[in-house]
């Protein structure tokens, strides 16, 4: 017995020495800024990150090691949290293959997303969060999602002085059409998009529609904008209840209902070691409480949670039409750095080191210009935290770290208009892959239709020398086809609704079939619109378009059978072969679902439930793999191109008028006065929420300066946008403004040279790199 025993302890004492050795190992091979994580023991730290430094990596290893330090198992866990499904499975496999490494068991740790992690805690007690699986259905409103739109509907029967405010507007003459237009308006446009915006806003930042009517009392205004959303978020939530529906923000305030319970709270934070969040940028002050409440300790000491926070304040790119807000995380460094518990990781390998002085230059350039222009205004946050990227040192364990630039490695072009840029690009995208094959390359634009336009143009890419071109938009669009179908077929069953009528112009004019125009004037009198007198006026070009494409549809509903309308309506789209098969897999389904009662009625009512329930997926790989495969240029939205890069990176119409660009007001909302109601309302809650996390009282502004706040709030996250596409470059960053371009790309049609604006102004940006780094200027045409 005493040989076993002693084998047992010499056995043990060999694992230990492995493991320690393979910590030492690892944490040898971390850069310098990722130390701190690596040796975290306890409490609070901060960890600021630039693009390209290893966060993920970081994370990994100090996940491992605290694993190890801390002899964690499943009684007793690590919690790594998340903001994707794709970044929690990419962590996970990373934290295994460190744990692999250092000869230990693969468990004592679990990945989240934040929205995941809150809904186990609510479904283990459904009691407390009032929430059961069993019964309820997730959804995700949007502006045209039905719940918003039943929630309008709602509001305008029970408020009818409020809603005369909003007709009259800041002038009337009151004509009948007019009248019909704005009803439309605002039935449609205007209340949906505040509906949708402030309810989004006051959930995540925790606030209940009665929080919301006290805080319409602090301001006064002529429409009563937060009365307004105050109303609208109390029918949603009446109709969320009735119909046993749960939306992504219900999940964070369940689990917070759970946690309030002081045993239960206790329970889960003894199973919880800490907390580790990743993209801590992208989160709202109730996932941050969340996270919050469980990494604090259960013996309720006086001592700090063990809470990591890792993420980068300069790629928070979601603020303007989310939540999210870099200003909570940049807090929290403050007050991490304050205790000496914040870390920064600024060594990065990912790019050339021309291209990452290009991108410090556009951060501090941007940040003087704030200070210059809003330096004695305490309410206005510098877009940036300031931190350079720095280069590695030549011994970095990262292969091909700061890798020799492509010729010059940054291109600063100045294009005589958009079909010239087409020529620059394909040329260079064809000498660099078919020298260098096993590389890969990417155009980044600022919206689909940009996209859109450059896959048209390369496509010769593809058929002449076999690189592939992948047009990202292309397979999102998918997930869209059920929505059209659906409106389309509406539209055709009852052509004479205006909704309906609206609806079909809209997915007309997403596709590029008819212009852009102002639909609410067209849908006044539907009848009129679709069949005219030979006493009406003639008609402008584009009207006359959008009124053929109706007809023709309605045509087809009389000559053909319901079965075969759904095919048709893809020809008229102009579905690419891949949006087909998509279709072909959706009239599949209806096929089986309607067998023995098929009918055009039955085919609406089941897409109906397919869209509300959102259970339809299109014909399409899911992997991060597709946007990066080698040989391929991937064109693909500066938004999506966050946490990816490429070894060429071309950014084209970079336009004044886009970065940094104004808040847009509709032209058909214009009676309402010179803001949006969505904005306003979007900048008073925040500044309502920004005063009660510093335990301030809120003094809200009123709507022309909350205006001008949404404008600086977008102004800023365009350049971190741009920053982010920046610096997605390995290789080469190719820049280009071009002297014409479309006026807006929404009404752009790829029909030649005639309809383009002539002397658009550049981004910024583009003067002041060309003055940076004059030798990169390549072309001034």
């Amino acid at each position: 017995m005493k040989e076993i025993v002693s084998h047992s302890k010499k056995e043990s004492n060999t694992n230990t020495k492995s493991t320690l050795l393979s910590s030492e190992y690892l944490k040898n091979n971390l850069r310098s800024g990722q130390i701190p994580l690596a040796e975290w023991q306890g409490g609070e730290m901060a960890v600021s990150a630039v693009p390209g430094a290893g966060k993920s990596h970081g994370l990994a290893i100090a996940a491992a090691l605290t694993i190890a330090r801390h002899r964690l198992n499943n009684r007793q866990q690590l919690i790594v949290v998340t903001y994707t499904r794709s970044a929690a499975a990419n962590i996970k496999l990373k934290i295994r293959d460190r744990l692999r490494q250092l000869a230990l068991p693969q468990n004592g740790f679990s990945v989240h997303t934040l929205h995941g992690l809150a809904l186990n805690i609510a479904d283990h007690h459904p009691e407390l969060s009032g929430i059961d699986l069993e019964t309820v259905t997730l959804i995700t409103p949007n502006q045209n999602h039905r719940l918003i739109r039943t929630a309008v509907e709602r509001w305008l029967d029970r408020h009818p002085d409020e809603y005369g405010v909003l007709l009259t507007g800041t002038y009337f003459d009151g004509e009948e059409t007019e009248r019909l237009r704005r009803q439309s308006v605002l039935r449609t446009e205007v209340l949906p998009d505040l509906a949708k915006t402030a309810i989004k806003e006051a959930k995540c930042s925790g606030l209940l529609p009665e929080d919301v009517w006290e805080l319409s009392r602090q301001t006064e205004d002529n429409y009563g904008v937060l009365a307004i959303a105050a109303g609208l978020y109390e029918e949603y939530q009446g109709l969320m209840r009735s119909r046993d529906l749960l939306d992504y923000d219900d999940m964070i305030l369940a689990a917070l209902r759970v946690l309030e319970n002081k045993a239960i709270r206790q329970l889960w934070q003894k199973q919880v070691f800490a907390v580790f969040e990743d993209e801590a940028q992208d989160s709202s002050p109730l996932q941050e409480k969340l996270l919050f409440l469980l990494a604090q300790h259960s013996d309720l000491s006086d001592a700090p949670p063990n809470l990591v926070r890792v993420g980068d304040p300069n790629q928070a790119i979601n603020s303007t039409f989310t939540p999210a807000d870099p200003i909570y995380f940049n807090w929290f460094c403050q007050r991490c750095d304050k205790q000496d518990r914040l870390a920064t990781m600024d060594g990065a390998g990912r790019s050339s080191k021309i291209i990452i002085a290009a991108a410090n230059e556009v951060l501090h350039w941007v940040n003087r210009r704030w200070v210059r222009d809003f330096g004695n205004n305490p309410e206005v946050e510098s877009p940036f935290r300031s931190q350079d990227i720095q280069s590695v040192p030549s011994d970095d364990p990262q292969n091909d770290a700061n890798p020799a630039p492509e010729g010059k490695g940054l291109e600063i072009y100045t294009p005589i208009d958009i079909f010239q840029t087409v020529e620059l690009i394909g040329d260079r995208v064809y000498k660099l892959l078919s020298k260098n094959p096993d590389r890969n390359a990417a155009i980044l634009v600022r919206e689909n239709r940009q996209g859109r336009f450059l896959a048209e143009e390369l496509a010769y890419l593809e058929r002449d020398f076999g690189i592939r071109v992948y047009e990202v938009s292309e397979t999102e669009r998918f997930s869209q086809i059920p929505i059209e179908i659906l409106k389309l077929l509406k539209f055709v069953d009852r052509p004479h609704s205006p909704d309906n009528l609206k609806a079909a112009l809209e997915i007309l004019q997403s596709r590029s079939l008819i212009a852009t125009q102002d639909f609410n004037a067209l849908i006044a009198y539907p009848e009129q619109f679709l069949y005219p007198t030979p006493l009406e006026p003639q008609t402008k070009p584009q009207i006359a378009l959008a009124r053929r494409y109706c007809c023709e549809l309605l045509q087809a509903r009389i000559e053909l059978p319901h079965y075969h309308l759904i095919s048709f309506l893809g020809m008229q789209l102009n579905y690419s072969g891949a949006e087909l098969a998509t279709l072909q897999k959706l009239g599949d389904r209806l096929d089986r679902q309607i067998i023995g009662k098929s009918s055009l009625k039955n085919s609406i009512a089941i897409l109906e439930e397919i869209v509300a329930t959102e259970k339809f997926e299109g014909v399409e790989e899911d992997s991060e793999q597709k946007y990066i495969r080698n040989n391929q240029v991937t064109i693909i939205t500066m938004h999506k191109a966050k946490g990816l890069d490429w070894d060429y990176v071309f950014i084209p119409f970079l336009h004044e008028d886009s970065i940094p660009g104004e808040p847009w007001i509709p032209n058909s909302a214009k009676f309402l006065g010179n803001y949006t109601l969505s904005e306003v309302a979007r900048a008073q809650l925040r500044v309502a929420v920004h005063s009660q996390y510093r335990g301030e009282t809120p003094r809200l502004p009123a709507p022309e300066e909350a205006w001008k706040q949404a404008g600086l709030l977008k102004q800023a996250e365009e350049y971190r946008l741009l920053y982010v596409a920046m610096t997605r470059a390995k290789r080469l960053l190719w820049l280009g403004a071009e002297k014409e371009a479309p006026f807006r790309w929404s009404i752009f049609k790829n029909d030649g040279r005639s309809n383009l604006h002539k002397d658009k102004k550049p981004c910024p940006v583009i003067p002041m790199l060309s003055d940076r780094f004059p030798e990169c200027v390549m072309y001034d045409f």
